[in-house]
């Protein structure tokens, strides 16, 4: 592949997972990757045999502070002058009951699920601009459109969160030639996504049945999910790369993915739909009278 084609990919949250399988499958295009975790060795070891020269791994928690993250990227962008392509994808999904994780378990999950996602982009976005170009990857999920799953609440506010920040950030930076995308991934076999155990700063006994029903439900998931991250991963590549089986088609903002996404969201959109609708009468009747105005 020709250098003018080869594009740059930084990519945060690669040790496993969705992070893992999109590096191996950029990489499998003729792409170069940064790619980032919070612990380099285990990095190198989840990267033992893969195309070095085109490869490089540099250690990012992007929990760490906004100034942290930035010498990061600066370091990223010393590797080959540039990027052409930055991908939010670490993060973790908290387990807590809203009363008991309370705005604390709010803030744990925020620190790295969306201050991360601006931090990360936003040191990246003054070389983005300065070369009018670039492409800014946010993994959000399905779980925005689930916010009733407990005890999920507050990892589907962080997604909610970090996929509203990226319609923002497609309008602010259009101007640049900047693209955005929103990805929504339902349930994916990936390690250990449901290892977290649940989180309590306030117990409250009257929801212990509640969760741990909750908790179960996750756990009885984990190894079953239908979805195949690698699939899921080079579709991501095939949209940013324009080929594949995204060949002729339209940027889109939004790229759901998953049997059960496409469920979940459509499920969402046509009960609030079917509550407009029968609100719509009384709800939109509110203006200033005539004699008002």
């Amino acid at each position: 592949m020709g250098a003018i084609h080869q594009k740059i990919w930084l990519i945060t949250g690669t040790s496993s997972g969705f992070g893992k399988r999109l590096v191996l499958s950029v990489l499998a295009r003729g792409d170069c990757v940064i790619a980032t975790a919070r612990n380099l060795e285990k990095l190198r070891a989840t990267f033992p045999a893969a195309e070095r020269s085109r490869l490089h791994l540099i250690q990012l928690d992007v929990s760490d502070t906004a100034d942290t993250v930035q010498q990061r990227v600066r370091e990223a962008l010393a590797v080959w002058g540039r990027i052409d392509v930055v991908v939010n994808n670490a993060g973790y999904g908290l387990k807590a009951v809203l009363e008991e994780g309370g705005s604390l378990a709010a803030l744990t999950q925020f620190q790295t699920n969306v201050f991360g996602v601006l931090n990360v982009t936003n040191a990246v976005l003054p070389h983005m601009r300065e070369r009018r170009s670039g492409t800014v990857v946010i993994i959000g999920s399905r779980s925005a459109w689930r916010p009733e799953v407990s005890p999920a609440g507050f990892y589907a506010a962080s997604k909610a969160a970090v996929q509203a920040i990226g319609e923002t950030y497609a309008s602010e930076l259009r101007p640049f030639g900047i693209r955005v995308l929103i990805v929504a991934p339902g349930a994916f076999r990936t390690e250990g996504v449901h290892a977290h155990p649940a989180t309590i700063h306030t117990h409250v006994p009257a929801y212990d049945a509640a969760r741990t029903a909750g908790m179960a439900r996750f756990a009885a998931l984990a190894g079953h999910e239908r979805g195949d991250p690698a699939r899921a991963m080079a579709l991501v590549v095939d949209v940013v790369r324009g080929e594949g089986a995204a060949a002729g088609r339209e940027w889109p903002l939004w790229l759901v993915l998953g049997r059960d996404a496409y469920a979940d969201v459509r499920a969402k959109t046509a009960r609030l739909l079917k509550t407009m609708e029968a609100w719509e009468d009384v709800a939109t009747d509110l203006d200033f009278s005539e004699c008002e105005l």
